[in-house]
């Protein structure tokens, strides 16, 4: 159920920052405006700069937090969960558990 809100949010999920934003409301139970700060300031970025699309597709490739359409050599999948459990500073069930299979 997590993950159809996270996706079902708006935002633009992973094509913008509604993904990020998704996360900060369920993990660490923020209410939406204060979520959206938390990860403009984490991203460094402004927040009307949350919902380009364009923007925010090459930062996520240059932090390698996930894009939409892969791109070769880029983290995708877990690597990509580790890289925004990291940016982010949140604990990840999926990460955890990666990381305990170690």
């Amino acid at each position: 159920m997590h993950l159809a809100h996270i996706f079902a949010s708006g935002m633009g999920g992973i094509r913008t920052t509604g993904d990020l934003v998704a996360w900060m409301q369920l993990i660490k139970k923020m209410k939406l405006a204060e979520a959206k700060q938390y990860v403009a300031q984490k991203l460094k970025v402004e927040i009307p700069d949350l919902i380009n699309e364009e923007f925010i597709r090459q930062l996520r490739e240059d932090l390698g937090i996930g894009t939409i359409v892969s791109v070769a050599g880029s983290p995708k999948g877990m690597r990509a969960k580790l890289k925004i459990a990291e940016l982010l500073g949140v604990r990840i069930n999926s990460v955890e558990l990666f990381k305990s299979q170690l």
